[in-house]
C-alpha cells in the first residue's frame, strides 16, 4: 500500500493512501449535504434565471443569440437536466426571442408566466454547478499534491470544499463558479505543460488549449487570463534543460499565444459554430455590421463588457458610500471582509513560510502572481457589484495556504512542524465556520466586518443580498402568523408565484417594485403601522442619486425586529 511519509527529525509518521481516499471521501459527502440542503432552500437569485433560460434555449434550438452577455457553456452544462422536462414552455413565440436584448423578459416569461415548474427547474438546473465544485476542488487536489505532496492535496481538498464564497456561489445556477474552475483548470495544465517532463509536450499543450478555450466559453471575464499566462509563461522559474532561459521564455510565450488563437476554435463550437451578420453597438465597430462571421454573439458580449467595465452598470456601494465610477480598492475590500479570519491569517504565514525557502520560492512566486494580476486587473472595472468576480483568483491562495502541508517545509521545520499544527487548527476552524454560517453561505461576513449579520452595512447585491431569502421569508409569515407584508423586494424571482401575501413597496429586479422608488406607496417620514421586510441592497436605495435617498431613511435609522436570513430585514411598525 503506498504511503506518505512525513518526516522531522526524530519522528515520522506515514498517511496510507487508502486513509487518504477515505477521508477525502467523507469530506465531499459532507460538501454534497451543505451544498444540496442549503439550496433548495434558497429562491432563485437576481440572475439564474436569466442563465437557465438561455442555456435551455441554445439546448433545444441550438441559436446561441441569448448569450451575448454570457457564453452558453456553463449555461449549456446547468440546463442538462432541464432537457428530462420535455413539458417546459420556452417563450420563442414571444417577441423578446427577436430582440438584441430580449433574456430579461424571455427569461422572466418563461419562469414565472408560462406555467412551468419554477421550483423544479431552478434545483436541477442548480445540481451540475454543485459538480463543478466539487471539480474544482478535485483539481486544487490533485495539483496540491503535485505542488507540495499528498497531505497537502487533503488540505486543499478541504479548503476548496468548505471555503464559504466558492460555496456559496458553487450552487447556483449562474457562471461563476464554471468560470474559476475552467481558469484554474487552464493555468494547471500550463504549468504542467512547463514544469513537466519533455515527453509528450504537443499533447499537454492540446490539452491546455482546449481547456483555455472551455474558460473562454464559460465567462467573458476569463479572457483577463491572457495577460496573466503570458506573464507566468516569461518567468524564469521552470527547468530550462536544452534551451537558455531567453529561449525558453519565448517557447513558453508562443505556447500560450497559439493555445489562445487554438481556443477559438473551441469558443466557436460552443457557440454552435454561429455563423450570422455582427451586431457591434460602438461608433468604431458598427461598420463592421455590413459583414457576416463566426459568433458574433461572442464579439459582441466582449464588446459589451468593455463598456461595462469602463462605464460601470449600476451604482457601487462600499461602506455606506456610492459611486457610479466605482472603488479602486472595492475587490481588496471585498476580500478581507468576506474571507474567514483564520484564512486570512493562514495565507500570511504560508507566504512567509515559502517565500523564505528556496525550494518553495518559485511555486510559491506561480500562485501568488495569479491572483495579484487579476485583482489589478479587476480595480480598473467600474462594475463593483460583488466578490463574486474575482473568485476566479480564490483557488491559488487556497493552493498557497495548502503548501504549509509541504514536505519541503516539513523537512525545514524540526520534529514537532508547528506551521502544520497551525494549519490543521485553521482546518478545522474553517470547517466550524462553515457548519455554523450554514445554510446562509452568500451572506458570510468575517467577524472583523461585524459579521454576517453586519454584512448588509458594508457591501450590498450579490455579497450579501442576491434574493435569496425568499422561501425563508414565506416560512417566517407562517411561524410569527403574519399574513401580509409590504415588500421592499430585491430580485426577480416573483413573490407571488410562491403564495407569498404582499404590498409592493420601493424594490429592484421586478417592474411593479422599481417603479414605486419614485411613488412611494408610504409615508416616508413616518411610516404608517405594518409589517415591512425590507431587502438589504433595496434598503440603500441603488437607483436613486445621493440627494434623493429619502425613501428609506427611516428604516436605515434604527435596527431591524427581525431577519430572515441575512437578505432580508423585518421592521414591525406599530
Amino acid at each position: 500500500m503506498k504511503a506518505v511519509r512525513v518526516s522531522g527529525g526524530a519522528t515520522s509518521f506515514k498517511v496510507r493512501r487508502s486513509q487518504r481516499v477515505w477521508f477525502a471521501a467523507a469530506a465531499i459527502l459532507v460538501f454534497f449535504y451543505l451544498a444540496v440542503s442549503s439550496l433548495v432552500g434558497d429562491s432563485p437569485t437576481m440572475d439564474e434565471q436569466n442563465h437557465i433560460a438561455r442555456g435551455l434555449a441554445i439546448l433545444r434550438t441550438g441559436d446561441p443569440r441569448l448569450s451575448l452577455e454570457h457564453p452558453p457553456l456553463v449555461n449549456g452544462l446547468s440546463a442538462l437536466p432541464l432537457l428530462s422536462m420535455p413539458e417546459i414552455r420556452l417563450p420563442t413565440d414571444h417577441p423578446s426571442w427577436e430582440r438584441r436584448e430580449g433574456w430579461y423578459e424571455f427569461a422572466d416569461l418563461m419562469l414565472w408566466a408560462y406555467g412551468n415548474d419554477t421550483t423544479r427547474i431552478v434545483f436541477l438546473a442548480r445540481l451540475p454547478i454543485v459538480c463543478l465544485a466539487l471539480a474544482t476542488a478535485m483539481v486544487g487536489y490533485w495539483f496540491a499534491g503535485r505542488l507540495w505532496g499528498g497531505l497537502a492535496g487533503i488540505a486543499a481538498l478541504l479548503l476548496f470544499l468548505f471555503e464559504p464564497n466558492l460555496l456559496a456561489h458553487g450552487r447556483y445556477a449562474t457562471t461563476d463558479s464554471g468560470a474559476t474552475l475552467f481558469t484554474f483548470l487552464t493555468t494547471v495544465l500550463l504549468w504542467r505543460l512547463w514544469a513537466g517532463p519533455r515527453q509528450r509536450r504537443r499533447q499537454r499543450w492540446f490539452i491546455a488549449a482546449v481547456a483555455m478555450g472551455l474558460a473562454f466559453g464559460s465567462k467573458l471575464s476569463a479572457i483577463a487570463f491572457v495577460p496573466i499566462w503570458c506573464v507566468l509563461a516569461l518567468l524564469p522559474i521552470y527547468v530550462a534543460r536544452e534551451e537558455s532561459r531567453a529561449g525558453a521564455a519565448f517557447t513558453r510565450l508562443a505556447q500560450v499565444l497559439s493555445a489562445g488563437l487554438f481556443a477559438l476554435l473551441i469558443v466557436w463550437a460552443v457557440y454552435a459554430f454561429e455563423w450570422r451578420a455582427f451586431q457591434f453597438t460602438s461608433e468604431a465597430l458598427r461598420p463592421l455590421n455590413d459583414w457576416s462571421g463566426p459568433m458574433p454573439t461572442f464579439w459582441s458580449g466582449l464588446e459589451q463588457i468593455v463598456l461595462l467595465g469602463s462605464g460601470g452598470r449600476s451604482p457601487s456601494f462600499l461602506l455606506g458610500q456610492f459611486s457610479e465610477e466605482g472603488f479602486p480598492f472595492y475587490f481588496v475590500a471585498a476580500f478581507l471582509v468576506k474571507t474567514p479570519l483564520v484564512l486570512i491569517v493562514l495565507l500570511l504565514l504560508a507566504v512567509a513560510l515559502l517565500f523564505r525557502s528556496r525550494n518553495t520560492r518559485h511555486k510559491a512566486v506561480f500562485l501568488i502572481i495569479t491572483p495579484v494580476m487579476f485583482y489589478l486587473i479587476a480595480m480598473q472595472s467600474a462594475l463593483n457589484i460583488g466578490y463574486r468576480h474575482v473568485l476566479p483568483a480564490l483557488p491559488y491562495l487556497l493552493l498557497v495556504v495548502s503548501g504549509l502541508a509541504g514536505h519541503e517545509l516539513q523537512q525545514q521545520s524540526g520534529p514537532r512542524y508547528w506551521p502544520g499544527r497551525i494549519l490543521a487548527a485553521g482546518l478545522a476552524g474553517l470547517v466550524l465556520i462553515t457548519l455554523v454560517v450554514h445554510p446562509q453561505y452568500l451572506s458570510y461576513f468575517n467577524l472583523a466586518a461585524g459579521g454576517p449579520g453586519n454584512g448588509y452595512r458594508v457591501l450590498t447585491d450579490s455579497n450579501v443580498d442576491w434574493g435569496q431569502d425568499l422561501l425563508r421569508l414565506r416560512e417566517w409569515m407562517a411561524d410569527n402568523a403574519v399574513e401580509e407584508v409590504n415588500l421592499g423586494w430585491f430580485g426577480t424571482a416573483d413573490p407571488s408565484y410562491y403564495g407569498i401575501s404582499h404590498r409592493p413597496i420601493p424594490g429592484l429586479g421586478r417592474d411593479r417594485f422599481f417603479r414605486l422608488w419614485w411613488d412611494p406607496p408610504f409615508s416616508t417620514a413616518d411610516p404608517e403601522p405594518g409589517v415591512y421586510a425590507i431587502s438589504a441592497s433595496s434598503l440603500w436605495e441603488p437607483p436613486l442619486r445621493p440627494e434623493e435617498k429619502l425613501v428609506y431613511q427611516w428604516f436605515r435609522s434604527r435596527e431591524p425586529d427581525a431577519r430572515v436570513g441575512y437578505s432580508i430585514l423585518i421592521y414591525d411598525v406599530r
